[in-house]
């Protein structure tokens, strides 16, 4: 239960802590000390204890009764989209936001990830180590998953905004209890699935570019997070693509990006199109194949990576490349994305066994090596198919029939 509350602030900022007894004092001392001398919004801090087994509840309650605009919450089970599914949905501040206890991100940023919001220009801000004009500082290891995870975001899911993962986000009240009923995941991957969510539902995304210094104590386990992504995306993708997750339209879209391109039909643009989204894929493949090669045989994580990769690939080619939308024939193309998929594996398959045949202890390099000119002869004969095969018989909608354009006076042509 919260130990102290102030009356209805503008911003409710929330930092979800498991074992962060070390920490939390003081980045909250310097969160608070932050809010009175720069930010010109009322605010509350809560701290969202989540299943911690060290004294970080102690401190937790001991910051409650030092500072007078600090409450903290504790709940038994762990998991950071969980505690902020709870705090926000009872939360009676304007703007719902968090932020990781670490303080990784400069806190200069919050005042423009919040102000969008409270004007009511914006419904959804999130900070962005991938935008220009962020200054990030951590290791290479971080940044090819961070991007590699976004590019599969974009391939998978359609996804316009720039970075899912950065611990720095707002959202507005009315906005969060229309949404936080849809998002299922207790997690990491919370934050992602708010994200689409918010897209699909025609919300404005705000995004903040920030300064981010990599925190070098991090305990999140990268295997164990990107698998639980994976999933994440795969329930949600098909949830969307089956209808079965409904998203209410909150705000008038508007014309897309994607619809803007037009000319969806042409070869010149689907090849475009399908070598994006190839290079988004294989990005992908390579990051997983390495993650997962730490945990299983080399042709295991090949046939794993391989499958999740290509049915996001189907997916993004099936509305970015050829552009069809809806429901109708989703299932079988996927079904026939997933043949291309057998034809791809066992070419990889059979260079990969080809390298152990002809060296005894194929080093990582080589075996990725191998599996990227496999790949390149694999997405070669994947676009044939997707062309004359899987979306080649007619089933999508013609440019003209379905780009609008709105009109300065208001009607729509």
């Amino acid at each position: 239960m919260a130990d102290r509350e102030i009356p209805s602030p503008q911003v409710d900022i929330v930092v979800p802590v498991k074992d962060e007894e070390r920490d939390l004092a003081p980045s909250v001392q310097r969160l608070c000390s932050f809010l009175q001398q720069q930010f010109p919004f009322t605010a509350r801090i809560t701290i969202a204890d989540n299943g911690s087994t060290d004294k970080t509840w102690a401190v937790a309650k001991a910051l409650s009764h030092e500072f007078p605009g600090v409450t903290a919450v504790h709940m038994e089970q762990p998991g950071r989209g969980r505690a902020l599914r709870a705090i926000w949905a009872a939360s009676d501040a304007d703007v719902l936001a968090y932020m990781d206890v670490d303080l990784s991100t400069d806190l200069n940023a919050l005042l423009p990830l919040v102000a969008p919001l409270l004007s009511g220009h914006s419904d959804i801000a999130i900070g962005t180590r991938l935008a220009r004009g962020s200054r990030v500082i951590r290791g290479p290891r971080r940044e090819v998953i961070s991007r590699s995870y976004n590019l599969l975001l974009r391939a998978s899911l359609g996804a316009e905004f720039t970075d899912a993962q950065c611990g720095f986000k707002a959202i507005r009240r009315d906005q969060a209890r229309a949404l936080l009923p849809l998002t299922q995941d207790t997690g990491w991957f919370f934050d992602t699935e708010l994200l689409v969510l918010a897209e699909r539902a025609g919300l404005r995304i705000h995004e903040v570019p920030v300064d981010w210094i990599d925190d070098t104590d991090s305990r999140v386990d990268i295997l164990a997070t990107a698998l639980a992504d994976l999933r994440g995306i795969a329930r949600l993708g098909c949830g969307l693509m089956r209808g079965t997750i409904k998203v209410p339209a909150l705000r008038e879209a508007g014309t897309t990006g994607a619809e803007r391109r037009g000319t969806r039909g042409e070869l010149g643009w689907q090849i475009a199109g399908f070598t994006a989204i190839g290079v988004a894929s294989t990005l992908a493949y390579i990051v997983l194949y390495l993650l997962l090669r730490n945990a299983m045989p080399a042709q295991a994580a090949n046939a794993l990576s391989l499958l999740v990769t290509a049915v996001a690939n189907t997916a993004a080619n099936r509305r970015l490349t050829f552009g069809i939308r809806g429901r109708s024939h989703a299932a079988r193309h996927q079904v026939k994305g997933l043949m291309t998929f057998a034809a791809g594996l066992a070419l990889t398959s059979g260079a990969l066994a080809g390298l152990h045949a002809a060296v005894a202890s194929p080093g990582r390099g080589a075996e990725v090596s191998v599996l990227v000119a496999a790949n390149l002869v694999a997405t070669a004969l994947r676009f044939l198919l997707y062309r004359t095969w899987v979306f080649g018989h007619g089933d999508h909608i013609k440019p003209a029939e379905t780009l609008t354009a709105i009109q300065p006076d208001g009607s729509i042509h």
